[in-house]
């Protein structure tokens, strides 16, 4: 255990421990850059397309990923041999594509049931005296709520990490560190949070698919659903999520007239999610990401 973990730290870059029998956990950096995330995306993604005998799941995170096997039908020497040569090849060689989607997601921002969700769990905030969505363009330096929706609307995000329940996503916004929106949570969460509430912790955006707690920052609310465990949905058919990890995700403002209009075809289920499938290529977002992110978006126009 102790010489793979130097050559995966060494040889092709990761810290790798292992938790019980059953789960290997690789972690690239104890803080998550763009990088990174994108680097985890590429593994994870590459690990599971080689459908390895005896593991069950690879679990994506910000800057970490897990592995999850069973061990009776897993030559543990051989699947850590695996994994030293994929890392080698894709933390330490040519920058990697990933095969993915970019999503549309309209968005209702500075909403009537969000503001009146937070307003009844003022004294859990740090600023009781503006909503959330004031209180995320203050602390980022914008002037206005405007500010804040444009540049929330700018650039698209990546999906680095399922959580909590099926559906629930966090994403990072593609841009430097020095640009990201950042935000604490909540000193102690809510006890209550409309469905298809879109939130900010951190630096990710995550929007709630279902009604319940939550302590991120509540900036909107989106009329499209986000997750239809059944699949009877259209949008639904290939997958029971919206967002599965290392997807892209477009937010774009709307007004409550749209707002009202879209819900009422999804409840119909008369409105198409607009998707776009891309190649995203992590060297040409390093190279020049903006510039790169507008041709993403461009993809999905």
């Amino acid at each position: 255990m102790t010489d793979m973990y130097r050559q995966l730290s060494g040889g092709g870059g990761g810290r790798l421990s292992f938790g019980g029998d059953e789960f290997i956990f690789v972690e690239l950096s104890e803080e998550m850059r763009i990088q990174q995330a994108l680097t985890i995306q590429t593994l994870a993604r590459t690990l599971t397309a080689m459908n390895l005998p005896g593991v069950t799941d690879v679990c994506p995170s910000h800057a970490s990923y897990m592995i999850r096997y069973i061990p009776e039908r897993v030559n543990l020497p051989e699947l850590l041999a695996t994994l030293q040569g994929v890392h080698e090849e894709i933390v330490t060689g040519r920058p990697a594509t990933i095969n993915t989607r970019i999503v549309d997601v309209p968005v209702y921002y500075n909403d009537p049931w969000t503001r009146e969700a937070l307003m009844k769990f003022r004294d859990r905030h740090q600023d009781p005296g503006s909503t959330d969505i004031e209180y995320a363009a203050r602390v980022n330096g914008f002037e206005s709520i405007d500010e804040l929706i444009a540049a929330h609307t700018r650039h698209p995000f990546l999906v680095t990490f399922m959580n909590f329940v099926p559906g629930n996503a966090e994403s990072v916004q593609l841009v430097p560190r020095e640009l990201q929106i950042e935000v604490p949570k909540y000193k102690s969460p809510r006890t209550e949070t409309p469905s298809r509430a879109v939130g900010h912790g951190g630096a990710f955006t995550n929007i709630y698919p279902s009604a319940g707690a939550g302590g991120v920052q509540l900036l909107g609310r989106t009329p499209i659903n986000v997750v239809d465990m059944t699949q009877t949905r259209a949008d639904f058919r290939e997958r029971p999520v919206l967002f599965p990890a290392g997807t892209l995700i477009s937010f774009r403002a709307i007004s409550e007239a749209e707002y009202f209009d879209i819900r009422a075809a999804v409840d119909a289920d008369e409105y198409r999610v607009r998707v776009a499938d891309i190649e995203f290529s992590v060297g040409k977002h390093l190279e020049d990401w903006e510039t790169y992110n507008d041709e993403l978006l461009e993809a999905l126009r």
